[in-house]
């Protein structure tokens, strides 16, 4: 079962980690001349959400709507509660969590849009393909691979990834993991949101 939805109608992506109950919509609008990626997400009570990664191109801002969203952002842990506003600056390692006993709902935006939507949608597919916390590494690879310019999850060094994601796609490419456009994260099915909507 794919893990994305896409609503023509609404213009929106809605993508949900199976494994952490995690929820984004996603909604690409126009604030003046900016193209911007609005974000809408919740995490359920005593969840993690993503590891640590960066957004080398795109700037990230989000008001919390309910609950307490704890993150990590360039190593200095930040709380916000309900009403409160977290900024995840370009090219800044993050990460964040959920370490209460409510949901948190977070309302924000991504901008300039670069790729994210694509990205998120291909991640949600792969993680949601494996056995929690054990996405499978060939799609993995392939993803961090193509995306390598603007996105990256800091599991390891950049320098090691890039190299043994290299040989893993390789080795992938070479056992057929990649023909059609079945498999999880296939940049020919992650093509994000499906069109700009006018912002308010």
């Amino acid at each position: 079962m794919m893990s994305t939805n896409v609503t023509q109608q609404a213009r929106a992506l809605r993508l949900e980690n199976r494994h952490t109950g995690e929820v984004l919509r996603l909604r690409r609008t126009r604030r003046g001349d900016e193209s911007v990626l609005e974000l809408r997400g919740s995490l359920p009570p005593r969840r993690h959400g993503p590891p640590l990664h960066v957004h080398y191109v795109e700037h990230e801002e989000g008001r919390v709507i309910a609950g307490r969203l704890c993150a990590e952002i360039g190593g200095r842990r930040v709380v916000a509660g309900a009403g409160e506003t977290v900024r995840f600056t370009a090219g800044v390692a993050h990460r964040w969590w959920n370490d209460g006993d409510e949901p948190v709902e977070v309302d924000g935006y991504a901008a300039p849009v670069a790729d994210l939507d694509r990205y998120l949608q291909a991640v949600f597919e792969i993680m949601n393909a494996g056995a929690p916390g054990h996405p499978p590494l060939f799609y993995l690879a392939h993803l961090a691979l193509r995306h390598r310019r603007t996105q990256a999850a800091l599991v390891m060094p950049t320098a090691v990834q890039q190299l043994l994601f290299r040989v893993i796609v390789a080795i992938g490419t070479a056992l057929g993991r990649y023909r059609g456009t079945a498999w999880p994260g296939c940049p020919a099915r992650c093509t994000g949101v499906p069109a700009e909507a006018d912002g308010p």
